[in-house]
């Protein structure tokens, strides 16, 4: 069986021992990403719903980071969207600057009716170093 190994951004470990799950986990090259919302240090929710989607970009990005990886190293994306028709173009404005340039990672939306409170969700699996 192939060894899983966990990651956590920095100063955000709380968070996700509180619910019982890990931020990323690699097994094997590939890093497997826990949906990351646009929650600020304290864990609410961004209001704005661009700024929450720039934090959540950000959050992943840290996620990524703890694990060796960046955005270049994303092979799928998937979102979720309270509202996908009223937020796409947002979204879409957000999105394409962190993916500017193809090959872009396979992609996945999917409208939602629940976020804990939060209006847009990103996960991702990543191709991932494999740790000496």
């Amino acid at each position: 069986m192939t060894q899983r190994e966990a990651f956590f951004p920095p100063n955000r470990h709380a968070l996700y021992e509180k619910h019982g799950y890990s931020a990323a986990v690699r097994s094997g090259d590939l890093l497997f990403v826990s949906g990351q919302v646009g929650s600020r240090d304290d864990g609410s929710p961004e209001p704005a719903f661009e700024r929450q989607v720039q934090r959540a970009f950000e959050n992943l990005r840290a996620t990524l980071g703890s694990a060796g990886c960046g955005f270049d190293d994303i092979l799928d994306v998937t979102s979720f969207h309270t509202d996908p028709q009223v937020q796409f173009e947002t979204f879409m404005k957000v999105k394409n600057q962190h993916f500017p340039n193809p090959p872009h990672p396979t992609w996945t939306a999917i409208g939602v009716t629940w976020l804990a409170g939060f209006d847009f969700e990103i996960k991702v699996i990543a191709r991932s170093p494999v740790s000496p």
